[in-house]
């Protein structure tokens, strides 16, 4: 063996595989699609919010943005995951890709021409949320399609890689393109950057679910979540990330505890916002070792319990370096779990029902969060930000410990026969 082919091992264990897209153009294609257009729609999420901000000079008018896109995302999210798991997932990604690239052209028309109407602003944030909806399903359960089971993981590391970077650079280049040349540039940036996600879907195969003979008519929510009674694997992946999103969120207390307990102002409640992702982003390029990994069900187990004992710590540090050590040790933490998740959604769950799943996944992600701000600022209020905070991280893991003891097969799980 030279030289160099060890090194080239040796980089593989430690950073992110990048086998899925040296193997798959059609994968490769997707995700580099996902990619730039995740950026985005970051780009237009900010955007939207100071044009919100800029007509009513009110931050609770800002502050219903979040509302109008949570509410569709969470409705829309299950029954687009039935209408995945019925009609060609390719023709549904395109449609819906199609869709919010002319959203963005309407908001950069509306922009252009001086229309400045917050209930305009809204609808589209909420017609953006149903794309999004319809979207997400169909990418997720074509995935497995496109490259063998034994990459999985590395997708999903990679994919996480996308979500993060759209979430740390989108905001960035938003406030930069609308400082410079107004809303309506950054409107026509997020229009022209879904061409990358619409190439990509166009660029596919038919992607029809693989429905058991015999089966007919529109996929049933309902019949989803009944299959989910049935299948504790995959019911416990949801668990574990409520425990950890719910129970240990703390980043409603966030601007509070920048000037409670260091003194700071806006700028340091911007870096405890950044440390978690970037622990997320580090989390997704060293994520090389992951794919050797194949008791799926206890790398979940020990990196919620790792989230939860570093916002625990979190809570009663009082450095702020050391704060934002242990924020992006968290961040890093929920990308693994975040990973082994997805990998045990996809594989453990029949083609016919990947969809429905993932939407019952996405309603999961974008409602636990909510809940954990209102749950950690209500208990914030009624004793302290240490006691939610760090009482909210031991209570993750003790009610994990309790989900491990009552379904103990999930440890067990192997990703070498996957069962759901």
């Amino acid at each position: 063996m030279t030289r160099t082919t060890k090194a080239l091992r040796a980089q593989r264990r430690i950073f992110a595989d990048l086998t899925p897209l040296r193997t798959s153009p059609d994968y490769r294609r997707l995700w580099i699609g996902g990619t730039i257009s995740w950026i985005g729609q970051a780009m237009t999420a900010l955007a939207i919010s100071l044009q919100v901000y800029d007509i009513t000079g009110s931050s609770f008018s800002v502050g219903l943005v979040g509302l109008f896109s949570l509410v569709p995302l969470v409705v829309f999210g299950l029954y687009g995951g039935a209408i995945a798991d019925t009609v060609d997932r390719r023709a549904l990604g395109l449609y819906a890709s199609l869709g919010s690239a002319a959203l963005s052209i309407a908001l950069a028309g509306a922009a252009l021409l001086d229309y400045h109407r917050v209930w305009f602003l809204y609808a589209v944030v909420a017609l953006q949320a149903v794309c999004g909806a319809l979207v997400g399903p169909a990418r997720s359960a074509m995935i497995p399609r496109l490259i063998p089971a034994g990459q999985l993981p590395a997708a999903n590391a990679l994919n996480s890689v996308t979500m993060t970077s759209g979430f740390m650079a989108g905001p960035m280049l938003g406030g930069l393109i609308v400082g410079w040349w107004g809303f309506q540039a950054a409107y026509l940036v997020d229009a022209v950057a879904f061409s990358a996600a619409l190439y990509a879907m166009w660029r596919l195969p038919p992607m029809k679910p693989d429905r058991a003979e015999g089966t007919r008519g529109r996929a049933s929510v309902l019949d989803g979540l009944r299959f989910l009674g049935t299948r504790p694997n995959v019911r416990m992946t949801f668990f574990s990330d409520l425990a950890a999103m719910v129970l240990a969120q703390p980043k409603a207390l966030f601007p509070a505890i920048a000037v409670l307990w260091y003194g700071g102002d806006a700028r340091t409640v911007g870096l405890l916002v950044a440390a978690p992702a970037v622990g997320a982003l580090l989390g997704g390029l060293f994520s090389g070792w992951q794919g050797r990994i194949r008791r799926h069900g206890l790398a979940i187990l020990l990196s919620v319990a790792a989230w939860g004992l570093a916002i625990a710590v979190f809570g009663i540090t009082r450095n702020l370096w050391l704060g934002l050590f242990f924020l992006a040790l968290a961040g890093c933490a929920d990308t693994v779990s975040m990973v082994f998740r997805t990998t045990m959604l996809q594989a453990a769950t029949p083609d016919e029902m990947r969809g429905r799943l993932q939407g019952v996944f996405i309603v999961v992600v974008a409602g636990g969060p909510r809940l954990g701000d209102f749950l950690a600022g209500t208990a914030a209020d009624l004793t302290s930000p240490a006691v939610a905070i760090t009482g909210g991280g031991l209570g993750c893991v003790l009610v994990l410990a309790l989900l491990a003891l009552r379904w103990r097969d999930f440890a067990r799980y192997d990703a070498r026969s996957p069962q759901a």
